[in-house]
């Protein structure tokens, strides 16, 4: 966010800003299937605690004044490339320790606690802003590193490597296990739906956050409005994602994916509309903000397509799975804030932000009717060991 802002500043150009926004994804589509099987190659307590430090150190890189602007953006790009293996060991490790309904419980309420950190980021860096320079900001965010494979350091039990401990003919190259992950996910139809929704669901839901700062400023906001903008959907995901977990029951989760995907849709398009016609002020902006936490609401979708995810996969390939699914999360969540600030320099902002909810429920139609497909055929799910049972 503080780059966002600062690039905007200094150019007042939406793709520009978009752009900053959307590096940090970009590595995910670029490497994430190979850094992803990092996961699986090295004990995941170690990756976790390696990957923290690397980015600590590379954000602190980033505060040093008088850094130029290409230099910050390759240093984030780098930083975004210790992502992937960081995200699919964090969540592999979770299948390894919870089963059945408690991975479900656990998963929203990691998730809850992600969404909140990120309303929390959000604001206060919002917040920061008025006061101090961006630098400060990421002297923050890499402190927050450093204290995270501190943390992990002294909590987390030691595991062996899976790939170690389910392969006794020796480790394949990390080519091979990037590969293997993506011929897994791309011969098993459930995988696949449930990949499809996700990624388009995620690209459209969240184009919008890659225009933030010129939406803001439309609506006659600062970085402040900016911080209140990007955080509206976390919180609903927040408040969302902990429903569902905790009042629904497990074997009626699944069926909710989609009408909260097409509610999560009808409140960015609705979003969009109300700032086109009702026009820049205080009213607008907060009806906006409004919206988009309604959005957030409907995107508790997530919750039970990840349990899903996790039972169709096996306990040795899970880092790679995740890698796969998560890099085309990223990727196109990249790529969907470098087309939103490209629409926003010819249409604006607002218009952007009705167009991702409009074209959102017509790409998402079919891919959900084939999700729906492989739900109701019931599959068999995998256990924490990758044996398949009914």
């Amino acid at each position: 966010m503080a780059l966002t802002v600062l690039v905007y500043a200094r150019t007042e150009s939406p793709l520009l800003a978009a752009l900053t926004f959307a590096i940090g994804y970009l590595p995910w589509l670029l490497g994430g299937p190979l850094l992803s099987a990092l996961a699986d190659r090295f004990p995941r307590r170690e990756v976790l605690i390696a990957t923290d430090l690397a980015r600590a150190a590379l954000v602190a890189l980033m505060a040093l004044p008088g850094v130029p602007l290409w230099l910050l953006l390759f240093l984030l790009f780098v930083v975004g490339l210790c992502a992937p293996p960081f995200e699919s060991a964090r969540s592999a490790l979770m299948t390894d320790v919870l089963d059945d309904d408690r991975y479900a419980v656990a998963t929203s309420i990691v998730g809850s606690t992600v969404q909140l950190a990120q309303v929390g980021g959000f604001l206060a860096g919002g917040a920061l802003l008025l006061v101090f320079s961006p630098s400060t900001a990421l002297l923050v965010d890499a402190a927050t590193f450093l204290i995270s494979a501190v943390w992990l350091g002294a909590r987390l039990q030691r595991r062996p490597a899976p790939a170690a401990a389910d392969d006794a003919t020796g480790p394949p190259s990390l080519w091979q296990d990037a590969l293997a992950g993506l011929r897994l996910v791309r011969g098993t139809p459930r995988l696949l739906a449930i990949i499809g929704v996700v990624w388009l669901g995620t690209g459209f839901l969240y184009a919008p956050e890659g225009i933030a700062a010129p939406l803001a400023d439309e609506l006659g906001g600062g970085p402040t409005a900016v911080g209140v903008l990007l955080a509206a959907n976390p919180l609903g995901l927040t408040i969302g994602g902990l429903g569902i977990a905790r009042l629904v029951p497990p074997h009626h989760r699944e069926r909710l994916v989609e009408p909260l995907v097409v509610l999560s849709l009808a409140a960015v398009l609705a979003s969009g509309l109300v700032a086109v016609l009702a026009g820049p002020g205080p009213s607008t902006y907060w009806t906006v903000v409004a919206l988009l936490f309604v959005s957030g609401l409907g995107g508790a979708w997530t919750i039970p397509l990840n349990v899903a995810f996790v039972q169709a996969v096996p306990r040795a390939y899970r880092g790679r799975a995740f890698g796969v699914a998560v890099s085309g999360i990223a990727g196109i969540q990249g790529i969907g804030a470098l087309a939103s600030g490209l629409a926003a320099e010819a249409v604006g902002p607002s218009m952007v932000v009705a167009l991702a909810g409009g074209l959102g429920m017509i790409a998402l139609a079919p891919v959900l009717w084939a999700y729906r497909g492989t739900r109701i055929q019931a599959p068999a799910t995998v256990d924490a060991e990758g044996a398949s049972r009914e």
